[in-house]
């Protein structure tokens, strides 16, 4: 007989995308069924690079430090590194911090680097894990892992077969939505007619084209090159192009080469995989290579909706990147935080379901702009060749290096150094802000103006007593008022209890108050401004959130579509 589960929430795909998803729902008390034909999380590393919005949102769960325990140990340098082989000449070096430096740098930094957290460096393997033992102690939600998404039907919700992987038994599950965070090759997304737009195909002399992956164990790795460790290791000449990461920082480790003209990758074997390395070390380093694959770098692909009814799209089934600047695993991150609010939001009725429209106005756009910052990326390192001989100890061989150094310490800081792409996403033109008539700051890679202009991150700051002002935000809504704003109106509690919705009211000192340019800021829950107003607006509250809660919505409008 058939086993029938219900939840509000069926999320197909347990990566970073769904499993925060299931995070961000069941934190809400929302119940939600996740489905994932792996066995588990990811074995292999894939994603190296947690940028630090992702891991401000970390942090707004409770995790963030358990995540920066993770990876590398705590005094390992972050460095990113260029070799014309990892044995051989030392190019270029970007040097930063140790995940224990990086808690301890984050709170005396301002302007653009003013942040709760700093990136980490980590692969996605150990954020996965610690996702899911954070979903997996939430009443309400339920991970499946190897069990596949069949088919659904949509009427006034959703029904959806799934098969058990293990004994083809079958489940039906009976939920209010669906979320595809199913990867690249989505069913939930082909389910839908969507297909992706923009660049692929993209020929590089490297980040273009076919490319083999190899996970491996080397503990020999350290001693046998002549350089100081690194996170990043990359392999730059014309035999063999690659990068490495740096999995577990005693050994272990993410190997990346660019398949060469004539490499037949159907035919690659174990003994392959490992000569590829060896050639990029430039001496016969022995490992133990524990698996490996291969894959496409040059997308820049963004699918062409991110919703139809009351199925969602989000991670690698909305969009999918080439890997330079991290930004793919990162951009799922956030599109699992706002899509869960707001799903929440909807089923406990305290928005209509026209707030739900707002998910792709508000996330295509970013996605779009992510995407295209990680093709020009790609671009500058990829069209950069190296000079014929680089490699040489000759004076010319030495010129060429000199050449090559200067331009990969330029890239790496154009690629490593971003907190204009990680913190400048902005939601300008959703229906649910309240523009205020301002600009916001222009939008440039490696330069953040903070700004409260409503429709971006709200601006942070450390407060007297080492206090982050995120962590003083409520999980839900937040109203910061820069003195007793409020004071005068003790109908506001009223209003909210009203409207339904948790607003934390949060008094700042004045001398904050140039940091917002107003005496009222509202925050939303993804720690996005959603409004901000003087102290005569403060009457307008209500009408303030019900605008930001798509009270005037067209409920349903594309739930009928």
């Amino acid at each position: 007989m058939e086993t029938c589960l219900t939840a509000s929430v069926l999320i197909v795909g347990g990566g970073p995308c769904g499993l925060m998803l299931a995070n961000e729902l069941g934190r809400r008390g929302v119940s939600a069924i996740l489905v994932d034909e792996k066995p588990g999380t990811a074995f292999n590393p894939q994603a190296n690079a947690t940028q630090a919005r992702s891991m401000e949102h970390y942090r707004r769960l409770g995790f963030a430090d358990e995540i920066r325990r993770e990876g590398l140990p705590a005094d390992y340098p972050t460095d990113v590194a260029y070799f014309t082989r990892y044995a051989g000449y030392e190019l270029a070096r970007f040097q930063l911090p140790s995940s224990s430096r990086a808690s301890e740098l984050v709170k005396g930094m301002s302007g653009s680097w003013s942040a709760a957290e700093l990136p980490h460096r980590v692969s996605q393997k150990y954020v996965e894990a610690v996702l899911r033992r954070h979903a997996e102690r939430i009443p309400g939600v339920k991970l499946n892992y190897g069990h596949r998404l069949i088919g659904y039907v949509e009427s006034d919700g959703i029904v959806a077969d799934v098969e058990c992987l293990d004994d083809g038994g079958r489940l039906q599950v009976r939920a209010d939505f669906l979320v595809g965070a199913d990867g690249p090759r989505s069913m939930v997304r082909q389910s839908l007619g969507i297909v992706y737009g923009g660049e692929t195909g993209m020929q590089r002399d490297f980040m273009g084209g076919r490319m083999l992956a190899v996970y491996l164990r080397s503990p020999g790795f350290y001693a046998s090159i002549p350089h100081a460790k690194a996170w990043m290791y990359n392999c730059f000449n014309g035999d063999r192009r690659a990068f490495m990461a740096s999995v577990n920082g005693r050994d272990e480790f993410a190997f990346h080469t660019q398949l060469r003209p004539g490499e037949d990758e159907s035919a690659i074997t174990i003994n392959e995989a490992k000569a590829a390395f060896q050639r990029a070390c430039g001496t016969p380093i022995d490992c133990e290579v524990l698996s490996f694959l291969t894959w496409t770098a040059g997308h820049a692909l963004v699918a062409n909706g991110m919703q139809r009814g009351r199925v969602f799209l989000g991670g690698d089934a909305a969009h999918l990147f080439t890997p330079t600047g991290g930004l793919g695993y990162n951009t799922a991150i956030e599109d699992a935080v706002n899509l869960g609010w707001k799903l929440a939001s909807v089923v406990k009725g305290v928005s209509p379901a026209g707030l739900l429209d707002s998910y792709e106005i508000e996330r295509r756009p970013v996605a779009l702009r992510n995407t295209d910052y990680a093709r020009r990326f790609a671009d500058s390192l990829g069209l950069f060749a190296p000079a014929p001989d680089i490699e040489d100890a000759t004076d010319a061989g030495g010129e060429a290096r000199r050449t090559a150094g200067v331009y990969l310490e330029q890239h790496a800081r154009a690629e490593f150094n971003i907190p204009g792409v990680t913190f400048g996403g902005r939601y300008d033109g959703s229906p649910i802000i309240v523009s205020d008539g301002s600009q916001p700051p222009p939008d440039a890679a490696n330069v953040y103006v903070p700004s409260a202009c409503p429709g971006g991150r709200a601006p942070h700051a450390w407060l007297d007593d080492g206090v982050s002002l995120y962590d003083l935000f409520g999980f839900e809504w937040t109203l910061l008022q820069f003195g007793e704003v409020m004071s005068a109106h003790a109908s506001f509690a009223e209003t909210v209890r009203a409207i339904g919705v948790e607003v934390k009211l949060v008094t700042l000192p004045k001398s904050l108050r140039d940091l917002y340019e107003a005496d009222l800021a509202l925050i939303r829950p993804d720690q996005i401004v959603a409004w901000r107003g003087s102290a005569s607006q403060a009457g307008m509250i209500g009408h303030v959130l019900a605008r930001a809660l798509a009270h005037n919505a067209s409920d349903g409008a594309r739930l009928a579509s």
